[in-house]
């Protein structure tokens, strides 16, 4: 999720398109705090880690 976050923000700030730029970012904020929480130990989805 990480990644297509990143690869959307990159997509978006080229071209200009801003609705890429908001997913991007709203994707990259989502995977970065199911990251936190499962590596901090807290199930995320009824699992230990996030992938």
């Amino acid at each position: 999720m990480i990644a297509l976050g990143v690869i959307l923000l990159v997509i978006g700030f080229v071209t200009g398109i801003s609705i890429l730029w908001t997913i991007g970012v709203i994707l990259v904020a989502i995977g970065a705090i199911l990251w936190i929480m499962g590596a901090v130990g807290h199930s995320v989805g009824g699992r230990k880690h996030y992938w």
